[in-house]
């Protein structure tokens, strides 16, 4: 899973064009990826609300790289510090994304944060992290850490979660509601959340989940594996995961919530997800949604473009992201 302290910066030559001609790409570690805007082109006031894209001029040339071998704490702060490099006031969008996201897809999420004047941090979840929840519980506590070191732990968060990145984002809640009072600050600091096609329901959603995401042309066949997989090792899956569902239920964070999901999503249960929802409003969380009959699993936003930025956008604009 590798070391995910934010000491080892690296530039990360894969990144797509727009990526660099957008913003500055560091990877953090093989699976978290942090995105921001120069402070030259960033230290400004955000883009206006209605605006989608921005044109920012070509970012000066990136600092020089850490050596992922570097330890120095001395060095990674001096860099980290640097003010030509970033704003550690501006908000993070912590983005936790569906299981095999590529860079040119994640960028067009991406794009609508950086322009509002956001940072954003990629975190991206191993199919590994939910076969066997004891290693996903140690990679979230990685994740964690890193969103409480310096250069993140004084930053505003919003939390925009998809597909298998809500069950990754749910194992922090988890770290967070059982016992570990370090960790309570975070909570405090995330000021949104948004929920994107989370995989809600039973066990067999699950396992249909993983069957369309591991071999969708035999996924009936994954299915009944995973089923049986889920039976035989059931003390430490499927006890987590309805450990899990119930953290989510009562999360620790209260922040106000904007859930997309639709009727024909087969790794989402309807009832479930509305279930969710009531409680939360029960709870004085203010939660917004946006349904539709059909659409596709993940990818919401490009069946149905317009309602999805629309009600994006109005769930942005009631946050306080300055």
């Amino acid at each position: 899973m590798g070391n995910l302290s934010t000491g080892n910066f690296r530039s990360d030559d894969a990144s797509d064009q727009a990526s660099r001609e957008k913003c500055v790409t560091r990877r953090i570690s093989s699976s978290v990826t942090y995105y921001y805007s120069p402070l030259s082109e960033a230290g400004g006031p955000p883009k206006h609300e209605g605006t989608l894209h921005t044109s920012l001029s070509p970012p000066p040339p990136p600092p020089p790289s850490v050596s992922d071998s570097s330890s120095s704490t001395d060095d990674s702060s001096s860099l980290l510090s640097d003010s030509t490099l970033f704003s550690t006031s501006r908000p993070l969008l912590v983005f936790f994304s569906w299981f095999g996201a590529k860079p040119g897809p994640v960028a067009k999420y991406r794009d609508l944060y950086l322009d509002r004047g956001m940072d954003v941090l990629w975190v991206r979840s191993s199919v590994t992290h939910f076969l066997w929840p004891r290693w996903g519980l140690d990679y979230s506590l990685k994740v964690l850490n890193m969103l409480e070191e310096p250069q993140f732990s004084k930053r505003l968060l919003l939390v925009h979660a998809s597909s298998i990145g809500g069950y990754t984002f749910t194992q922090i809640l988890s770290h967070i509601a059982h016992g570990e009072k370090r960790h309570g600050g975070l909570a405090q600091r995330v000021i949104g959340q948004i929920y994107d096609s989370l995989v809600v329901g039973n066990l067999e959603y699950m396992a249909i989940g993983l069957g369309r995401t591991l071999l969708p042309r035999l996924h009936g066949l994954v299915k009944h594996a995973a089923m049986l997989y889920f039976w035989l090792f059931r003390r430490h899956t499927a006890d987590v995961y309805d450990r899990l569902v119930q953290v989510f239920r009562c999360s620790p964070i209260a922040a106000p919530a904007l859930f997309f999901y639709s009727e024909d999503d087969a790794l989402c249960h309807t009832a479930a997800i509305e279930d969710v929802m009531d409680l939360w409003r029960q709870r004085g969380v203010a939660v917004h949604s946006r349904k539709w009959e059909e659409s596709v699993h993940a990818a919401h936003m490009r069946r149905h473009p317009g309602d999805y930025l629309a009600a994006l956008r109005h769930f942005l604009n009631s946050l306080p992201l300055s």
